[in-house]
Formats: structure tokens, C-alpha cells, sequence
């Protein structure tokens, strides 16, 4: 079952990176009294989501925050340490990194998207949601191969 506005976050680990080492925290946490954009690409370094989606968001991100945005994450099925330089390339600093190597979360709001065919395996679908203290808010789903209405100019747009 699809994740969908009015719903709740699943409770799953998320992981990222600091200077102090790779860290996990609840969804519930993560979530917990903040207002975030969470955005979700495909993979790390892939093409769009490396010259569109993640620039979008860092372009935006003192607009966002202006806007109310406590957190900007960034998710995709890949490893934190993937994540972690891919951001540092795009100067993502105000951005969480968040790697979902296993697909848990992805999975857990039935986001998931199988180019097992391209040799990807397991992707995230491209997306963005605003997530209120765990609940979702808004939640923009991009048609397959598309990008437009998960880029942070969309969701300034719905703020």
C-alpha cells in the first residue's frame, strides 16, 4: 500500500553520515515536532537526479526554510557513504543525506521500483513530501521518467 497524505511514517531505522561517523535514527525522531521535505531520487549520481532534483533542492534550500522547513532530507536506495559524497559534490551541506541501502523505508511507504531489468535492482520512485511531526502533509509522485512536480520549486509552490 502506497504511502499517502493524512498517513503516518512508518517506524524504520534511517541512516546518514556526520563527522562523527555513520548515524541511525527512528523515522519516528526524525520526524518528530519538525516540519521536513523529504525528496527521494532513483539513485545517487544518476542523471537527473544529479543535474535537476538534488540541485533544485540545494539552489532552494534558505527559500524552504523561510517557508517554515525545520529539515531538507534527501533519500535514495543507496549506502550512506554513497549519499554522503554524492551531497558534498553538490554542496548539499543543509541538506540530510539519507541512505536507505536495503530499501527498508522505501519499502515501508510502498515507494519502491523495481530495474532489476537495467541492472539497478531495487530504486526509490522520484518523489517529494511534506511530513508534519510524522505525518504527511503532501506527497508529489513523479509518472515514470518524469521530473517537474518532486523539485523543491514544486513544493515551494504547494508552501
Amino acid at each position: 500500500m502506497t504511502i499517502k497524505a493524512g498517513d503516518r511514517v512508518p517506524s524504520v531505522t534511517l541512516r546518514y553520515l556526520t563527522k562523527d561517523g555513520m548515524q541511525q535514527v527512528s523515522s519516528d525522531d526524525f520526524f518528530k515536532g519538525k516540519k521536513v521535505v523529504l525528496f527521494a531520487v532513483p539513485g545517487a549520481y544518476t542523471r537527473t537526479c544529479s543535474q535537476r532534483h538534488l540541485p533544485s533542492y540545494v539552489t532552494n534550500t534558505a527559500a524552504l526554510k523561510a517557508k517554515g522547513i525545520d529539515t531538507i532530507a534527501c533519500l535514495a536506495v543507496n549506502d550512506v557513504f554513497v549519499m554522503d559524497a554524492w551531497g558534498k559534490e553538490h554542496g548539499a551541506d543543509e541538506i540530510v543525506m539519507l541512505g536507505d541501502g536495503s530499501a527498508d523505508f522505501t519499502k515501508a511507504i510502498g515507494l519502491e521500483l523495481d530495474r532489476t531489468s537495467a541492472g539497478m535492482g531495487v530504486r526509490s520512485q522520484r518523489y517529494a513530501m511534506l511530513v508534519e511531526d510524522g505525518v504527511v502533509k503532501a506527497l508529489n509522485v513523479e509518472p515514470s521518467g518524469e521530473y517537474g512536480v518532486s523539485s523543491a520549486e514544486a513544493m515551494l509552490e504547494k508552501l
